[in-house]
């Protein structure tokens, strides 16, 4: 780990961080995590929005949304509405920024918070699909493409007006690539070759009429354009639809009125911003998960293990508080109590399995027979390990020379009189992963109490479902002995390894959380033409959740058709799932995908209708009204819109029955 130092400030703020810095790493380690090397820059608060702009780079291609993003962030900071206090980019090393105006609770916090995202970054398989080749330099990549697309903006034969639209072009499609597969795999799709206009190419040559009526008469063309036309077809949709159009597409010439072949620079800049998300992809997928892991393991940090020091814990409660408090769906918030839930739900299921082989205890008398209070008492950290500190040196000796929980190499060395150990601030030093799992046991915190007594009949019958040695113990007291207090943690870091996102709320988002947690569903209200709540049903919401994460909330859009009614034309197709596309933003994006196709672009959906005296109804009755679905194509020409009923074929092929939520890799099913 390594901190970087610039200009005065910056260095004089980094000295009072080297501590903080060093201390985080070992605690982290600690507490199992295995992240990335990180280092750490001081940046001033201009410095800190530019790298937010730039998406936590420090160099980025010419473009205005830079700025615009740049804008938004500083008014935000500027009328209250949000500061930022970090910002952490997924390499190897990663690379954390902090304001040097953060109070030395926030840097502390803000350190904490990093290095659980540079363990996340490391071992989630979402993020190894980018760099699934071993090491991989981010910065370097960004960096080398600003510079290339930079010579391209001042290449005096190339107009920074046409670079300028291009890029903008390739940026409406960035989120329609295949985020489940490797960049490789997905560009690897085999599909057959758009034919060229064959009538065309015999219009171009000097042939006689003799030899047009005799050799290429029009049974022998309608019959090589249906050959092709049926080569040419897609099997499945392309979801890639970066790669399709690097591969087919062509430039609009306005000079000539015709599709021509891409400039070399226009491929250049596609294939670059298609490198770009995939890169950034992960970091969509896993938002959530991300940050909730991240707030998960600084809250413990900075909180539970006393990080933040006693004249510190204010401000930090304070800004922890904000962040997990902010309006609508928080991801912080929605992933730190999942990340919570998931512990507590594996902790009770350990120890409910210890209980169920205890003699005389069976999942249909657990509830009769097991004491809640005596178990929870029995569940508590020996006070050694509790209360350790530079003070409880000879009780952690008592405890015998192999106790796993107990750090013997750091116990002989404050045993020793070795002054380099600050225990007085760094306890944690003393302990294991073990050890610390224990002190940190989540079943008998206070806000968790009464989560083991309400275990379900059902998860207490298939527990005991495929038990045989079912009377292992003769006490509770010895079954609670010899429960694993690193169960939770161990979970915990399986899953962060395997899941996104909509993995991730489809296999634990309960019931039995919604209800505790309080969530609910909203929706807007045709009748009223206000929000209002539509249900609090624990299937509801997770829809609803689920709804919102899938593609990363954008709709999801996949080539269908590259010959479309046999004319080149591109057809586009919204696999939809219930949810309408805003029509003016989808007209938006196709006239800007006739720049890289080069010719007329299509795109199927399907669409929502309201009849206004049904509205009116609805309204009066409190209900909402039944809206009619129908299926159009709409297709952009260069100059104008047209709207066409879809055929029942073309239909059927992205209208969903169920929503399909399944985004794991074919290998990881």
């Amino acid at each position: 780990m390594s901190f970087r130092r610039h200009r005065r400030d910056a260095q004089r703020e980094a000295a009072r961080l080297d501590e903080p810095v060093r201390e985080a790493g070992a605690l982290a380690e600690k507490l199992g995590l295995d992240p990335y090397p990180v280092n750490y820059w001081v940046v001033n608060y201009d410095e800190m929005n530019q790298l937010i702009a730039y998406g936590g780079f420090q160099e980025r291609y010419p473009h205005w949304r830079w700025g615009m993003t740049y804008d938004r962030q500083r008014k935000t900071d500027q009328f209250g509405m949000g500061k930022a206090f970090e910002i952490v980019n997924n390499d190897d090393p990663a690379n954390a920024f902090l304001q040097e105006s953060n109070s030395l609770a926030d840097q502390k916090a803000v350190i904490t918070h990093v290095e659980a995202h540079s363990d996340f970054f490391k071992n989630n398989q979402w993020f190894g699909l980018f760099s699934d080749e071993g090491q991989f330099a981010a910065a370097a990549m960004l960096e080398r493409h600003a510079q290339t697309i930079e010579r391209y903006v001042e290449n005096p034969e190339i107009s920074r007006e046409d670079v300028e639209k291009f890029i903008d072009a390739v940026l409406c499609l960035e989120d329609t690539i295949d985020q489940h597969r490797t960049i490789r795999e997905a560009a690897a799709d085999e599909d057959g070759h758009i034919p060229e206009d064959i009538r065309a190419q015999l219009d171009s040559l000097d042939i006689s009429d003799d030899v047009r009526r005799e050799v290429f008469d029009d049974a022998w063309l309608d019959a090589v354009e249906e050959a092709e036309r049926e080569a040419a077809k897609l099997t499945d949709p392309r979801k890639d639809v970066l790669a399709y159009v690097r591969e087919h597409g062509m430039r609009y010439d306005e000079e000539t009125g015709k599709a021509e072949e891409m400039e070399p620079w226009q491929k250049d800049v596609l294939d670059m911003l298609r490198e770009e998300a995939y890169y950034f992809a992960a970091q969509k997928m896993t938002k959530v998960m991300n940050e909730g892991w991240a707030a998960y393991w600084e809250s413990l940090m900075m909180a539970d293990e006393q990080f933040a020091g006693t004249d510190e814990f204010v401000t930090y409660a304070d800004h922890q508080s904000r962040v997990l408090g902010s309006p609508g769906l928080n991801p912080y918030k929605l992933g730190k109590e999942l990340w919570e839930y998931i512990e507590n739900s594996t902790n009770r299921a350990e120890v409910a399995d210890k209980l169920l082989r205890v003699k005389g205890v069976t999942w249909r008398n657990f509830r009769e027979t097991v004491d809640f209070d005596e178990v929870q008492e029995l569940l508590r950290a020996d006070p050694a390990i509790d209360g350790v500190s530079a003070d409880s040196l000879d009780e952690l000796s008592e405890l015998g020379p192999d106790d796993p929980r107990v750090d013997h190499e750091t116990l002989d060395r404050a045993l020793s009189g070795d002054d380099s150990l600050d225990l007085d601030a760094y306890p944690w030093k003393l302990l294991t992963y073990a050890g610390l799992a224990e002190r940190h046991y989540s079943l008998v915190k206070a806000q968790n109490r009464g989560f083991l007594s309400r275990i379900r009949r059902s998860e207490l019958e298939q527990l005991s479902r495929y038990m045989f040695d079912d009377e292992v113990y003769d006490s509770v007291a010895d079954a609670v002995a010899d429960v694993d207090k690193t169960a939770g943690w161990d979970r915990m870091r399986e899953i962060r390894e395997s899941h996104n996102d909509v993995t991730f709320l489809d296999a634990f988002l309960s019931e039995e959380f919604v209800r505790a947690n309080h969530y609910f569903a909203y929706e807007f209200s045709q009748s009223s033409q206000q929000f209002r709540v539509s249900s609090s049903e624990y299937r509801d919401v997770k829809k609803k959740l689920l709804f919102q994460f899938t593609n990363f909330g954008k709709p999801t859009i996949a080539v269908y058709d590259g010959n479309f009614d046999n004319r080149g034309e591109l057809l586009l197709g919204h696999q939809y799932n219930g949810v309408i596309l805003d029509m003016k933003q989808a007209k938006g994006v196709l006239e800007r995908v006739y720049h890289l196709w080069g010719r007329p672009v299509n795109l199927m959906t399907i669409t929502k209708e309201f009849d206004e005296h049904e509205v009116e109804v609805a309204r009066r009755r409190g209900r909402e009204p039944t809206p009619e679905e129908r299926a159009i194509r709409i297709r952009y020409d260069g100059e104008s819109f047209e709207e066409h009923d879809l055929d029942p074929e073309l239909e059927a092929r992205i209208a969903a029955g169920e929503v399909d939520y399944d985004t794991k890799p074919d290998d990881w099913l």
